[in-house]
């Protein structure tokens, strides 16, 4: 049961971005290893993942049928499928589960400290809902909340659609907090560690496990309002700026809530309610940047034909650019990963030859890189430049090795690695540089994005 929350608290987590939701969850007998699905942004060129999903998930009650995977929207029939997530969404709000007489979603008052096992250890979060009149995502934006990458506007467009109206959401969304002692979330589990778990499960796909318990007790929303004050004041004392959360994961989604509160505003304007109206906020979970579970993996370029040459020529204009012959595959990797370089190292992988870059530069290595490569694509047009992103060295060798289409005469496409990505720099790259390209990183595999599991009521 939620306790009396001091309107001081209140006020303190408002400052911070911060609101306590009322968390729809699953009741007890509906199985969360259905119920629950991975972000609608994931496997989006394979629709035999979506169709395994829905043979697993069956008739039983699924955020499968309120969301819109990405893999699907080009097809024909989209308002005719936004219009039965609407009403499947006010079915599971309003009906009544078929094993018993309690309604397939529940409330609650609070918010949920969640673990979710992952690849590389035990990922924790804490879901909150955050106040998007505190949340940019266009470039140059020094909100409290800020997106790390570039968000292209019309990949925003048709999650509008679906937002706007909903009765319901559920979030994917990962913000980043710059804990390094990792106070919040080990003094969280600390004083949760008798409380009872609202949600223990598997996770379908062979994707891990969650579980997670509410909070709703005073001391700890007083404490959260505390560690959170403390994280936002070294922060503003070290970047001279107003900067709590990065957003991780989930950016387009987060640009899509900001866009239809935008929109209802304007279309409300003058309304009493308007204040505190549910699509004000959104809910997101925070995690921690140096959360040792998140692994932060680099998405390497690759260059379709472009030749080796003419990619090292306009990688010249990196400062303090060298460049030298690697006589094998296993040494470039090796001294592109080297953590303990000076600068950043990049690796070039050509049918003929392997070539290691180095520049001065410390912050996040594809600011430079990318828009001399969105150049060098460009007058390399004509003849059919393009750039793709490629998760995994192993993918990105074996493609710049080879031609695209074996059917063809073979083109030369010349590879990108690149080196880890710095946890240390993430923040710092974001305040100095602004919004970092698009797929400048990613948060861990496919299977370890967040799945969706809670709930919020929204346009009710």
């Amino acid at each position: 049961m939620e306790e009396a929350l001091t309107e001081s608290t209140r006020s303190d987590l408002a400052k911070l971005g911060v609101a306590i939701p009322e968390i729809m969850l699953p009741s007890k007998n509906i199985d969360i290893e259905k119920w629950a699905v991975i972000a609608c942004d994931q496997f989006t060129q394979d629709k035999h993942y979506w169709k395994s999903v829905k043979d697993f998930t069956g008739s039983s009650p699924s955020t499968l049928q309120i969301i819109f995977p990405e893999c699907f929207l080009d097809e024909d029939g989209k308002t005719e499928r936004i219009n039965k997530i609407h009403d499947t969404m006010n079915q599971y709000l309003n009906a009544k589960s078929d094993e018993d007489e309690n309604p397939v979603l529940l409330p609650r008052r609070g918010g949920v400290f969640v673990e979710r096992q992952c690849k590389h250890g035990i990922r924790k979060g804490l879901i909150l809902a955050v106040d998007l009149e505190k949340y940019d995502w266009h470039k140059g934006t020094e909100s409290l909340i800020r997106a790390s990458e570039e968000t292209i506007f019309e990949r925003i467009l048709p999650r509008m659609d679906i937002r706007m109206g909903a009765p319901l959401e559920s979030p994917h969304i990962l913000l980043l907090i710059d804990d390094k002692a990792n106070v919040l979330m080990q003094v969280l589990e600390m004083i949760l560690v008798n409380a009872p778990f609202a949600y223990d499960a598997p996770l379908m796909m062979e994707s891990g496990a969650v579980r997670g318990r509410l909070l709703y007790r005073k001391n700890d929303w007083g404490f959260i309002a505390e560690a959170l004050e403390h994280l936002y004041r070294k922060s503003y004392t070290y970047f001279k700026s107003d900067f709590l959360f990065a957003v991780g994961d989930g950016n387009h989604s987060l640009a899509t809530a900001k866009e239809v509160w935008e929109d209802y505003k304007k279309e409300h304007k003058g309304d009493p309610c308007l204040e505190n109206h549910p699509a004000r906020f959104a809910l997101a979970e925070i995690v921690n940047l140096y959360d040792s579970a998140i692994v932060f993996e680099p998405i390497h370029r690759l260059l379709i034909n472009v030749p080796c040459e003419a990619v090292l020529e306009s990688l010249r204009k990196l400062p303090e650019m060298s460049s030298r012959k690697i006589k094998t595959k296993d040494e470039l990797i090796s001294l592109v990963e080297d953590r303990d370089a000076r600068g950043n190292r990049y690796g070039l992988i050509s049918k003929d030859s392997l070539l290691l870059v180095e520049s001065c530069t410390t912050y996040v290595s594809t600011i430079d890189l990318e828009p001399l490569l969105q150049d060098l694509v460009k007058e390399h047009q004509a003849g059919g430049a393009a750039i793709d992103y490629i998760h995994g060295t192993e993918e990105l060798f074996h493609f710049a090795r080879e031609s695209c289409d074996p059917g063809e005469a073979a083109q030369e496409h010349t590879g990108i690695l690149l080196p880890p990505f710095k946890k240390e720099g993430f923040f710092k790259s974001v305040v100095k540089n602004g919004l970092l390209p698009r797929k400048s990183f990613s948060m861990g595999d496919a299977c370890e994005k967040r799945f969706y599991l809670e709930c919020r009521k929204l346009f009710c």
